[in-house]
């Protein structure tokens, strides 16, 4: 679905397109997937609602739903230049390295664990 189509290998294109023959609103979905990506990529704020508008008719309706639910977040990462990537990366590390040693350590090796590697 995400793949793009010159991406593809001929065998895989001609699969694709024998099953969008198929699935007519498997095509819409990889269309309207595709409008999404280039929306976030090029964070193009204008084209948010006319995207939810015509997924909530598709087979994405549940994730244009979602969206829809928690608007103001998708709106405002779409406009603000600022993010918590950083944050969430160093968090999620945290639980890896957490889950990793779980049962073997006490707090104390667990925070020589994530200093030593930094």
């Amino acid at each position: 679905m995400t793949t793009r189509r010159d991406s593809l290998t001929k065998a895989d294109a001609v699969i694709v397109a024998t099953i969008e023959t198929g699935v007519p609103t498997l095509d819409e979905a990889r269309s309207l997937l595709s409008r999404f990506q280039t929306m976030i990529r090029e964070r193009r704020r204008p084209d948010l609602d006319v995207w939810i508008e015509a997924a909530a008719r598709s087979l994405l309706a549940s994730f244009a739903s979602g969206l829809l639910k928690d608007k103001a977040a998708v709106a405002a990462a779409l406009t603000q230049s600022w993010s918590n990537g950083q944050t969430e990366g160093q968090i999620t590390r945290l639980k890896l390295v957490k889950r990793q040693m779980f049962g073997r350590a006490k707090l104390d090796l667990l925070e020589a664990r994530l200093i030593g590697t930094q």
